[in-house]
């Protein structure tokens, strides 16, 4: 792990590759998820082999990068991606997010650095409500699974997440920002997605322009306790940057 000082951040993140490499990829979890998930570990690895300078990194706030939980909103997370993107030398770049990660990503993809984006089990709206009886003293109570993720775990890391961070999320399109892409990109969704259903994603990504490529998964939103389908994921990846370049 590498803690990388962008102008306004310090971000945690395991980092594969040739640093001289032209081409990046900086991979996103989601809300409250980090870089050492076994997924995120293996697409590491995958787009490292595939000649990228690859990051996957944990959000300001969160895990191991330093800051308070309450820097961690879509906001910030954004700004922290586009400020790394800036800090790597604008390089030709690649994002891969998954569930808020992925929602962040389309976000970024404005960004003109970026070249092609991979989201995986995504959100394409604001943040769901919080479950009411979660909420103590302007925080929701949530816990995440130890790393390195493949399986669940008695053990739980516990975040106080503010309520602001759904306000913050309230206040971004990333449906809107998908469907203005005119760069290459690919879909992967779960048919058992607890948040997203595969019907309403294969409905979003008719409306969305070319290039693009799909890909439907056996499995539910954590696609991380599954391994087969992270390699069916790096397979499709392997497809879609052939065509990306």
């Amino acid at each position: 792990m590498k803690i990388i000082e962008t102008q306004s951040f310090k971000i945690a993140a395991n980092i594969k590759g040739n640093e001289s490499s032209s081409k990046v990829a900086i991979l996103m979890p989601g809300r409250l998820d980090t870089k050492d998930y076994a997924n995120f570990v293996s697409h590491l690895n995958f787009l490292a082999e595939k000649g990228y300078y690859a990051l996957a990194i944990d959000p300001p706030g969160t895990w191991d990068s330093p800051g308070s939980i309450s820097e961690y909103t879509t906001s910030i997370y954004l700004k922290a991606v586009n400020e790394l993107i800036e800090c790597l030398g604008n390089r030709s770049t690649l994002l891969l997010g998954h569930s808020r990660g992925g929602a962040t990503a389309m976000l970024a993809s404005a960004n003109p650095a970026v070249e092609a984006l991979v989201v995986v089990n995504a959100a394409y709206g604001k943040p769901s409500a919080p479950n009411p009886e979660k909420v103590e003293n302007g925080a929701l109570k949530e816990s995440r699974d130890i790393p390195p993720g493949d399986a669940r775990t008695e053990e739980q890391v516990l975040f106080n997440l503010p309520l602001a961070y759904f306000e913050d999320g309230a206040k971004h399109d990333p449906l809107g920002a998908l469907q203005q892409l005119t760069k290459p990109k690919l879909i992967v969704h779960a048919n058992k997605d607890e948040f997203v259903t595969l019907e309403r994603v294969k409905e979003i990504y008719s409306t969305i322009p070319n290039p693009k490529m799909f890909l439907e998964i056996e499995c539910t939103h954590d696609y991380r306790l599954y391994p087969e389908e992270i390699k069916k994921v790096n397979a499709a990846l392997k497809d879609f940057i052939a065509i990306s370049e």
